[in-house]
């Protein structure tokens, strides 16, 4: 069996060969550095949109910009593997910018999904696959449950003097 995680060429022929089999592509991307029931929630809801899912996964560099020096906790090659064996996701790839936006420019899913917490406007690459005359849609998100939720948490438990920052 292929593997789900691959580069973006073979993610794109990937796709490319799901199309013109008549599969409806469904993209979405994230951290998911600590993956948690929110994020096993909106794996499946995406996967649900179409018939194969292709997670965009955040490089580690992309994290520790965004999230700043203390994140990502998991390497990125451990959230991949771990986002790989989930049952909804079909294909697993790194992106080291800070948004996804040219490889969804490369990919053109015929569905891009990100949480409710997003406005349609606001997510990256949504122009280009519109253009291309696909949907872009938000689902809802598991309220209480985040990886910054579950880091201050862990701080609050093992070190309660200590703050937790940005992320």
């Amino acid at each position: 069996m292929p593997s789900k995680l691959s580069s973006h060429e073979a993610t794109l022929q990937k796709v490319r060969c799901w199309q013109a089999a008549g599969k409806k592509i469904v993209f979405t991307n994230g951290c998911f550095d600590i993956l948690h029931a929110g994020h096993v929630r909106y794996l499946s809801a995406a996967r649900q949109l179409g018939d194969r899912l292709v997670v965009g996964l955040n490089s580690d560099a992309s994290i520790r910009r965004l999230k700043g020096p203390k994140r990502p906790v998991a390497p990125e090659n451990d959230r991949a593997e771990v986002l790989a064996a989930l049952e909804a996701v079909d294909a697993v790839t790194l992106f080291g910018e800070d948004t996804p936006e040219e490889l969804i420019g490369q990919l053109l899913p015929d569905v891009l999904v990100k949480g409710s917490d997003w406005a349609v406007e606001q997510i990256a690459g949504a122009k280009a696959v519109i253009e291309h005359g696909g949907a872009v849609l938000t689902v809802p998100l598991l309220e209480g449950r985040s990886t910054t939720g579950i880091i201050e948490t862990i701080v609050q438990l093992y070190c309660p003097e200590t703050t937790v920052g940005k992320g």
